[in-house]
């Protein structure tokens, strides 16, 4: 059994669900059971409709519900326009429609906006197409059935970020899933969405179908958890800011990690933590170039140096510094302790005995956070800053490498620079201005010189 899971690009529209339906055929022999996003663009657009009503704007949002009704039903036309179930499949997309447009009425009369009616209008977009190329398959001779994911993908109700609860997923995937699979039908179940344990919809955070795929993936012991996007797998870099970006054809489960935390898009970084857990192999296929390699993220993937380089923009740096700590215990608790206070996340940290510098979001919430930290110490806020990370599972017993990092950069101004915990990651903050020139320079110093 393999987890064969496609994003939004993947089934963005009929012609794209022709070439998934084509990809999904061509595994029938390995059981496949398929995750799908919502159309592409989807869950952007249904965020708006939300802050459109919410917000009194009834009569916009309702239009945007019917311009989204309409291009569903447009696709239900050119998929099933000769299937018996032409009618039926494109009623229900409708009733979907209907729900929404109801919850838009509401929220106009509340004047704002629920966590939990939040989820329940962004989990449309995979309800809507989960049926739709179910019902796609069944008429090009693929024997599929379409599963609630909301039946498999039992959560707590932290609505927004929703956490999967392992083993109430597990028996809901074996009662649910494994027997259709062992009858020869293909399950096929939307991601992103599940619900409480009350059976209220909840959501698991953007790019959560990928997750979703690991979890079932997970459940159900699968032989490999296939991620199906739009590149040729992962790559060296971001083909958009570096054009002689590489295909990586295996990669550690560590450094994919590291990778997809830092800014490698192509992957969600929760998606391969259950799969790791057991093992399982996760691939990146690209729908559109299905005879591509792809990437193999797994344990036995070779040590290198450096597999990859990533950038992750729009980050401030926070410095929080005082002389009255020196040599004394409980500086750094304190100052985590607020951070953890104003729920603000830290992705790097650099210290000394008198002294933090950590890295967050620029759209962090900061203003009530830095005057807390003014309390135990005088702070800085530097922002347009960016995180460049270099990622190899050899790169701390490379001095080499890290030289030739370091010389790339050159002239350009490092504000921080930090090797991680794991040993796999070298951390460089730079200008924000800076990231496009720096990524293609340490590109070519590392994967594109000539070999000595």
């Amino acid at each position: 059994m393999i987890i064969s899971k496609f994003g939004g690009t993947s089934v963005a529209d009929a012609a794209a669900i022709e070439r998934t339906t084509g990809i999904v055929r061509g595994r029938l022999a390995r059981r496949p059971v398929v995750v799908v996003s919502a159309l592409a663009g989807v869950t952007n657009a249904l965020l708006g409709i939300a802050r459109q009503a919410s917000e009194g704007n009834f009569i916009s949002a309702v239009s945007s519900v019917q311009a989204l009704r309409e291009r569903h039903l447009v696709e239900v036309e050119a998929l099933l326009a000769t299937s018996d179930e032409h009618n039926e499949i494109g009623a229900e997309v409708s009733v979907i429609f209907d729900e929404l447009a109801s919850l838009c009425e509401a929220l106009s009369v509340l004047g704002f906006i629920t966590p939990r009616s939040l989820d329940a209008i962004a989990g449309m977009g995979e309800r809507a197409s989960s049926m739709l190329i179910a019902a796609a398959f069944r008429a090009r001779g693929i024997d599929a059935v379409h599963v609630d994911a909301r039946k498999v993908m039992i959560t707590d109700a932290n609505f927004g970020r929703a956490e999967p609860q392992a083993d109430a997923i597990a028996i809901a995937a074996r009662r649910l899933v494994a027997p259709l699979v062992h009858d020869g039908k293909v399950p096929v179940m939307g991601g992103y969405i599940g619900s409480s344990m009350d059976g209220i919809t909840t959501t698991l955070g953007r790019g959560g179908s990928d997750y979703s795929a690991s979890l079932v993936g997970a459940a159900l012991q699968a032989e490999s958890i296939e991620i199906w996007t739009d590149v040729d797998g992962m790559l060296t870099a971001d083909p958009r800011i570096v054009p002689t970006a590489r295909p990586i054809e295996q990669i550690r489960f560590d450094e994919a990690s590291e990778l997809a935390s830092f800014g490698a898009k192509v992957l969600h970084p929760a998606t391969i933590a259950p799969a790791v857990r057991l093992g399982i192999p996760v691939w990146i296929y690209n729908s559109r170039n299905p005879g591509a390699h792809g990437t193999r993220i797994t344990f036995d993937a070779p040590r290198r140096a450096v597999t990859a380089i990533a950038a992750k923009r729009e980050t401030t740096i926070l410095r929080v510094a005082t002389g009255k700590m020196l040599f004394q215990h409980g500086f750094l608790r304190r100052v985590f302790e607020l951070f953890d206070e104003h729920a603000v996340s830290v992705d790097v940290v650099a210290t000394s005995e008198v002294s933090v510098s950590v890295t967050v979001d620029d759209s962090a919430p900061l203003d009530v956070l830095v005057g807390a930290l003014r309390q135990i110490g005088d702070v800085s806020v530097e922002r347009r800053r960016a995180i460049v990370s270099v990622v190899g599972s050899g790169i701390a017993d490379d001095a080499d490498a890290m030289g030739t990092v370091l010389r790339a950069l050159g002239h350009r101004r490092i504000n921080m620079l930090s090797l991680s915990a794991s040993a796999i990651n070298l951390t460089i903050l730079l200008d924000d201005a800076d990231v496009p020139d720096a990524m293609r320079a340490l590109h070519a110093a590392l994967f594109e010189a000539p070999a000595a």
